[in-house]
C-alpha cells in the first residue's frame, strides 16, 4: 500500500472479527408501497428507481448472509386495519403528500396490514426461519419485538440494508446504537427517494467516525463473513 492509498476501516468499529452468531442482516421496508411500480410512493407521483436500485444489492447481501448461516431479519412498516396503533400525528403528516396512511390505493390501503402493497417484494420474500418484524413506526425497535429477539439470540451486531436510508433505516440504526448494539450501514444497499436526501444522510451518519454506528459497503460486508469466527 502507498501513502497515497487509504487502508479500508474495520467493517466494525468496535473491533472483530466476531462470531457470525452474534450478526444479523436487517432488511428494511423492502414493501411493495415503498419500492414497486403502482406503490404508494408511485402513486404520490415520486420516482420509485432509486428505492429499487437497490434490490440487486441487497439480494447479493442476502444470499451471502444465508449461505453463512447468520439470522435474516426482515421489516414491515405498516399498520391494524383499524389503523388503531396510527396516531394522528402521523396519518395527518402522511396526507399533507395527498394519499396517506390507511387511505385506498391502487395496491390495496395505505401501509395497511395484508394490503398488497404491505407486502415485501417477491425478489426479497423471507424464507422459513427468517425473523420477520411488523413495526408501526420508522425505527424497527420502536413498539416492537425486536430488542428483546435481539437479546434472545446473543445479537449484538447488525448489518443495516433497506429502505428508505434518510427515514426508516438511519431511525433503526440510531436506536440500535442506543440499546448498545453495534450497527453498520451498507450504504450500496440502502437507498432514498430523493437522492440528495440519501447523499446527506451518508455524510451524517459517517460524520466524526460515525456517531451512531459503522457505514461499509457489500464488498466489505463480503470480506467480514469470511473474517467472520463460525
Amino acid at each position: 500500500m502507498t501513502a497515497r492509498q487509504e487502508e479500508r476501516p474495520a467493517f466494525w468499529p468496535l473491533g472483530g472479527p466476531v462470531e457470525k452468531t452474534r450478526i444479523a442482516l436487517v432488511i428494511i421496508d423492502m414493501q411493495v408501497d415503498f419500492c414497486a411500480p403502482g406503490g404508494w410512493v408511485d402513486q404520490l407521483g415520486e420516482d420509485v428507481s432509486n428505492t429499487r436500485s437497490v434490490i440487486a444489492p441487497i439480494r447479493e447481501a442476502l444470499v451471502a448472509a444465508r449461505a453463512a448461516g447468520i439470522l435474516v431479519i426482515h421489516t414491515r412498516e405498516g399498520h391494524a386495519p383499524d389503523l388503531s396503533d396510527l396516531h394522528a400525528n402521523k396519518q395527518w403528516r402522511t396526507r399533507v403528500h395527498g394519499l396517506g396512511i390507511g387511505d385506498a390505493g391502487r395496491d390495496g390501503r395505505i401501509l395497511v396490514q395484508g394490503e398488497p402493497g404491505w407486502q415485501i417484494i417477491p425478489e426479497l420474500a423471507p424464507e422459513a426461519g427468517e425473523l420477520v418484524i411488523d413495526k408501526p413506526g420508522k425505527s424497527s425497535f420502536h413498539r416492537t419485538t425486536l430488542a428483546d429477539e435481539l437479546a434472545r439470540r446473543g445479537i449484538d451486531r447488525l448489518v443495516i440494508t433497506g429502505v428508505t436510508s434518510d427515514c426508516c433505516v438511519q431511525s433503526t440504526l440510531r436506536d440500535g446504537y442506543e440499546h448498545g448494539i453495534e450497527c453498520v450501514l451498507l450504504q450500496d444497499c440502502t437507498a432514498a427517494v430523493e437522492s440528495p436526501n440519501h447523499q446527506a444522510t451518508l455524510e451524517i451518519l459517517k460524520a466524526y467516525g460515525g456517531r451512531w454506528g459503522g457505514v461499509s459497503d457489500l464488498s466489505g460486508f463480503h470480506a467480514m463473513l469470511e473474517a467472520a469466527n463460525a
